[in-house]
Parts: C-alpha cells; sequence; structure tokens
C-alpha cells in the first residue's frame, strides 16, 4: 500500500506532521488573507531596549536540532511543507533566459510526478521564483497561469552601494515589470553606526516605491557586527513597513545561521505582541540540506506558532535545497538514494 500524505486546501497546509516523540505537530489552517504590515512611527526608545544575550541564544540555537526529530512520513510531511515556501533562486552571473525558463519549470513541478504518486500527493508548488532584474520577464512568461510569483533582488544586490536614486528607481522599474515581490538590501552603514532614523527613511522610501508588491528587507546579517544589532535593525525595517526580513544575500561570508534567526524570529514575535501585524522571516545563504530545512521549520513552530509555516509568512532562500529534499523524498518511496543528477536545476 502506498503512503498517503495530505495537504490542505491551500498546498501551504500540511497535515499528517505529527511525531509522538516529539509532539511536532501542525493543525489544518486555512490560508487567511493578512492585513499587511504598515509600519509605525519610529519608536528609538523601544529600539534603545532591544539587547541580545549572545551566549544564551548560541545555547537555544546549538540545541535545536537534537531537540526536534520527525521520521518516516512525518519526515516526508515535513520536506513537502519546505517545499512550498522555497524561493527557488538563481543570482548568477552567468543566469540566462534558458535556466531561468528551466528553474521556473523546477518550481512548477518541484518534485517528480511519479514520487508525489506514491506519496498519494496533489501537485505542490515552490512559494516563488527569485531572480536578477534582467531576468523579470523571462520569469513571468514562465510562470504565467501558475499563480507563483516572481521575487526579484534589487537595490544594488548584494552590497546595497549604488546611488540611491537608482536603488529605489530599480524597484519601480521591477515593481513595472512584473515582480510581485522585492527582495531589497538596506545600508549596513546604518546598522554599523547606529543610524536608526537613516535606516527607517531608507526602509520607508524602499517600501513605498514597491507599491503593491511585497518588499523583503535582507540585513546581511554577517556585516552587521553583533546579534544586538541584528535585533535593532529587523525592529527598524519592521517599524519601516517589511513585510519580510531576511538574514542575508547568500553573497555574504556568513549568512542564515541559526542564533541568527532565532534573534530575528523573536524580534518578529515581539512586534506582533506589539502592534497585531505579521511579518515573515527568509533565512537566506547556505541551506541545502533536507535536514536543515526541518530544523528551520521546527524553529518557527516552537517560536511563532503554526500561522508563520504558511509561504505567506515564510521562504526559505534557497537554490540547491530543493535538490537534497526530493532526494530524501525518493528514498523515503522507494529505500533508496538517487544520484543528485536525476533531481536538476536549471
Amino acid at each position: 500500500m502506498r503512503a498517503r500524505l495530505r495537504l490542505g486546501a491551500s498546498h501551504g497546509t500540511v497535515l499528517g506532521m505529527t511525531d509522538t516523540a516529539t509532539n511536532i505537530e501542525t493543525a489544518q489552517l486555512p490560508q487567511v488573507h493578512l492585513a499587511r504590515n504598515p509600519g509605525m512611527a519610529l519608536d528609538l526608545d523601544w529600539v534603545s531596549r532591544v539587547q541580545a544575550n549572545t551566549s544564551a541564544i548560541e545555547r537555544r540555537a546549538a540545541s535545536l536540532p537534537g531537540r526536534r526529530s520527525v521520521k518516516k512520513e512525518f519526515q516526508a510531511a515535513w520536506l513537502l511543507k519546505a517545499v512550498t515556501c522555497i524561493d527557488l533562486t538563481t543570482l548568477s552571473g552567468d543566469d540566462t533566459a534558458g535556466r531561468v525558463r528551466r528553474l521556473c519549470a523546477k518550481a512548477r513541478q518541484p518534485v517528480r510526478a511519479d514520487i508525489m504518486d506514491r506519496l498519494g500527493m496533489e501537485p505542490i508548488t515552490t512559494g516563488a521564483v527569485c531572480v536578477y532584474h534582467d531576468m523579470i520577464p523571462t520569469a513571468v512568461s514562465a510562470l504565467h497561469g501558475s499563480g507563483i510569483p516572481v521575487a526579484a533582488v534589487s537595490t544594488g544586490f548584494p552590497a546595497g552601494l549604488s546611488p540611491f536614486h537608482l536603488r529605489v528607481a530599480e524597484i519601480e522599474e521591477s515593481v513595472q515589470l512584473g515582480a510581485r515581490e522585492i527582495d531589497i538590501v538596506i545600508s549596513r552603514r546604518h546598522v554599523l553606526t547606529q543610524n536608526w532614523q537613516a535606516l527607517y527613511d531608507e526602509m520607508k522610501e524602499f517600501r513605498a516605491a514597491c507599491g503593491d508588491a511585497h518588499v523583503k528587507a535582507i540585513l546581511a546579517t554577517g556585516e552587521l557586527g553583533s546579534l544586538r544589532n541584528v535585533a535593532r535593525a529587523s525592529l527598524i525595517c519592521m517599524m519601516a513597513g517589511a513585510d519580510f526580513i531576511k538574514t542575508s544575500t547568500g553573497k555574504e561570508s556568513v549568512n542564515a545561521t541559526l542564533p541568527v534567526s532565532l534573534v530575528m524570529i523573536r524580534a518578529i514575535r515581539d512586534y506582533f505582541d506589539a502592534t497585531g501585524y505579521h511579518v515573515g522571516y527568509k533565512p537566506a545563504g547556505g541551506i541545502s540540506k533536507a535536514k536543515d530545512a526541518i530544523t528551520y521549520l521546527a524553529l518557527m513552530k516552537d517560536e511563532l506558532g503554526n500561522r508563520w509555516l504558511q509561504p505567506d509568512l515564510f521562504r526559505f532562500g534557497a537554490s540547491s535545497l530543493l535538490n537534497d529534499i526530493e532526494r530524501q523524498l525518493e528514498h523515503h518511496v522507494t529505500g533508496a538514494y538517487s544520484a543528485s543528477y536525476r533531481h536538476p536545476m536549471g
């Protein structure tokens, strides 16, 4: 008898994700439309009160992989959930239209049909496809009718050091070309010099330029110097109206880590408690293994709850993660691992 896993009415909801040993489960939640974070006035008193206990954060983060373990069909269900939350990404200097079209085809059918059939699953898609500005028309065309949004990196990605008016214009042009999500990079110097007003003003202008497109604020956490700076920058960007906060461009020497993720996720929780508005989270860079994806999902569930396990509030920024997830799913249904070339990405 083949295994059967179930997704809810929205492919963002996975059922059957229960492990009695660890009590990890997700309820069937409707994909309810959330009010967009409008931002708020800059509250420097709140920002100044934000601290980060580095040793405690690192201890908590180090305990995560061993505390949350799922096996067999429960693991498969968690991995399918992870697939629906991937921003499938290509950000290489040698990107071509052909590569982007192949990536979009993979986003439409991220897991081979025979594997999905063995799992008893209906088709799913990734959360989005993320590309450079020049590749937006190709991606929009390739994804037409799929419902998968195109995300574009912007504002002088990855360094964010181009003239400010050009960064704003780049956002506006990307939206005009059809990008529904814009991943912007903040000016790290504003954080390193504690110029919170400048960071707030910059983020507000980027948000305004996005219009109806959702904006993900990339903090480049590996270049911010301390976890306290990460926490304060996260809060400032949310105050200025960010829809998501994101760890990294993927081009830094240090990208997404569990300590940084814990700090940013708790900033999201504090902001929600204070304002009632949901802000999403996107770890990016260096997440390439299926087991790591499960750890991040478990962290989101522990810290923020089931609602933040939906793709409108959680994304992985990844290019190779899907490859390993598909291999793990094939192992689940066949009992054997396949070569990675059987799961091409582009």
